[in-house]
Order: C-alpha cells, then structure tokens, then sequence
C-alpha cells in the first residue's frame, strides 16, 4: 500500500508497478531494504530514480533495479 500511495502521481506509478513485479520474490533483507526506500522524501526519490541526483550509496542498487521498471 505505501508504494501506490505516495502524495506524488509519478512516485505512486514507478513504486507500485515495481513492487506487483517484484515483492512476492523480494528476501527479508530486500523487503527491508525497499521499505527504507519508501521512507525517503519523495521529490529526493524521484530525483534518485530519474539519474538527475546519485542516491544513498544502501540503496543505490535497489534505486537502479527501480528505474528499470519502465525501461524494459
């Protein structure tokens, strides 16, 4: 739920479409890693996931399997 309600359409369109492809295969450790990924500021996060800034050097992979949602 918190992926598909963000406050910011484009974040709620990116994170929801990530997590139905990906979170019933996701690890407890990868869960955990996706749920700080929700807990960041969305305008930072978008920031992250479209390349204009380099996110946190944690999520940095997470952030770039994100960005790849649409890309495929």
């Amino acid at each position: 739920m918190r992926a598909m309600r963000r406050g910011m359409k484009e974040m709620d369109i990116i994170l929801q479409a990530y997590a139905e492809a990906n979170l019933a295969s996701m690890s407890d450790a990868e869960l955990d890693l996706f749920d700080k990924l929700l807990a960041e500021y969305d305008p930072d996060l978008y920031q992250w996931l479209t390349g204009q800034k380099e996110g946190p050097e944690e999520l940095r992979d997470l952030i770039q399997s994100v960005s790849q949602t649409f890309q495929k």
